[in-house]
């Protein structure tokens, strides 16, 4: 990567990638702080934007996701106590905290992970434009931009074209990179001690401050106040490797539209939402156990829906804010009915009276987490049946799902409201087929009724 100007150190900012394993931008940082003998400073800042009430009347985000955000904060500054540094931590507008540190500390450059998303690329434009030295560096795929058979601007937008285009390049993803083992020195502080708490408290900085706990819920199908679904990259990388100990890449596509239960699918979208697990480590993982244990159509799927996740970042990089508006990608009018605010409360508040629905709604809910199969019917249902505006769902699970992830959720949005880049238009699931396809016994609809069993 080409040098920036000289600065008189380095800021690494912690975006989505709270981890140590597998971190191409964070090793950028240590070796130009390295390069420079400089020092490096690791931050994170907790947008006070995600308290803000969305024009749809709730706050950005619930009390679920940022309990499970703060916690993966907690993991990373605990992993970096371990070697002799410290996570600061910070509140407030990100430009405006981050401007104000640089200046304290006479002006360093800034690193951090390139995120494709309109506001995410608006804070580094926002943070260039004050005169902060930023270098983005993207790390958030399995392939690097400059590994794609065509610019990141000209991704094809049907995904099975994208597919076709990267599958054969497969064997070029590259091997996670090992774990931060050193870091290079805190910067040294002229100032006294008592000068540098009272500059750190203006900047509202909020100290080490313990993660709050999640509430927990017996029936939930990610059980994150369990051990064995802890939040972090030390508890990411202990599920991916037990998942494979125990064979289950050979079964996941029978049992990935599965309603309850912790084995049906990998689970692993919580971690990589927050970037504790990065999807090579995810890729890696399932290439070493077909070559130990054989592959077979579950274990190509795991990839299949990797490359999926891939693709919606590329469109982020081709489409930008055209994918938030109401229309989408899609020229095709938009329907005669108005989004209806009652009808929206009463989805988000499992009141629908349709037992499929309000079950799933529930989860959701009382847990921050839902099935895949689930959050297909959820979509629907909101946009088909109720007829509602299909941002307003996004904006619902912006706010309570843990795997919460900006490319994700908007892509399959769009997908469900067919102003996507699925040429076949609109889906709409029937909830009384789906639950008696997917629910037959109504074991899931029991176990999320009205009541708590």
């Amino acid at each position: 990567m080409p040098h920036p100007p000289s600065a008189s150190g380095v800021i690494f900012w912690f975006r989505n990638d709270l981890r140590l394993h597998d971190q191409l931008a964070l090793q950028h940082a240590i070796a130009l702080a390295n390069e420079r003998q400089t020092w490096l400073m690791t931050v994170y800042v907790h947008d006070s934007a995600l308290k803000q009430v969305t024009p749809w009347g709730f706050a950005r985000a619930g009390e679920h996701r940022l309990a499970w955000t703060a916690m993966a904060v907690k993991d990373v500054a605990d992993q970096l106590m371990g070697l002799g540094s410290r996570l600061l931590q910070l509140e407030g507008d990100p430009c405006v905290v981050l401007e104000n540190l640089i200046h304290l500390l006479d002006n360093p450059m800034l690193i951090c992970e390139d995120i494709a998303a309109p506001e995410e690329q608006a804070q580094v434009q926002r943070l260039k434009a004050r005169g902060v030295i930023v270098q983005a560096v993207w790390q958030s795929t399995l392939f690097a931009p400059e590994q794609l058979p065509f610019p990141p601007q000209k991704v094809p937008d049907p995904f099975t074209t994208f597919r076709h285009a990267v599958e054969s390049q497969s064997d070029q993803v590259h091997a996670p990179l090992p774990c931060v083992q050193n870091l290079p020195q805190r910067p040294f502080l002229h100032s006294s001690a008592s000068e540098w708490d009272r500059d750190l408290a203006s900047l509202t900085a909020i100290g080490q401050a313990q993660a709050p706990c999640p509430m927990t819920d017996s029936r939930s199908a990610f059980p994150w106040s369990r051990p064995e679904f802890g939040v972090g990259e030390r508890a990411a990388l202990a599920h991916l490797a037990q998942y494979c100990r125990r064979g289950l890449p050979h079964s996941y596509k029978t049992t990935r539209n599965g309603l309850y239960g912790v084995d049906y699918s990998t689970k692993w979208s919580p971690w990589l939402a927050t970037g504790a697990l990065s999807p090579r480590q995810a890729w890696a993982a399932i290439q070493s156990f077909e070559a130990a244990q054989g592959a077979n159509d579950s274990t190509y799927w795991i990839g299949f829906e990797l490359l999926w996740r891939d693709h919606f970042r590329w469109l982020h990089h081709k489409h930008g804010r055209c994918l938030y508006r109401r229309t989408g990608l899609s020229a095709a009018p938009l329907p005669a009915s108005t989004h209806s605010a009652d009808q929206f409360d009463r989805w988000r508040q499992a009141q629908t009276g349709q037992d499929f629905i309000d079950a799933g709604m529930r989860e959701l809910n009382a847990t921050g987490y839902v099935s895949n199969r689930l959050r297909q019917n959820l979509a629907s249902y909101l946009i088909h049946d109720l007829g509602c505006d299909w941002r307003a769902g996004a904006a619902w699970f912006e706010a309570q799902l843990i795997d919460y992830d900006v490319y994700s959720n908007q892509g399959n949005w769009l997908y469900l409201s067919g102003r996507g880049t699925d040429p076949r238009g609109s889906r709409r699931f029937n909830p009384e087929k789906q639950a008696k396809d997917y629910d037959a016994d109504a074991r899931y609809r029991t176990l999320w009724g009205a009541e708590k069993p």
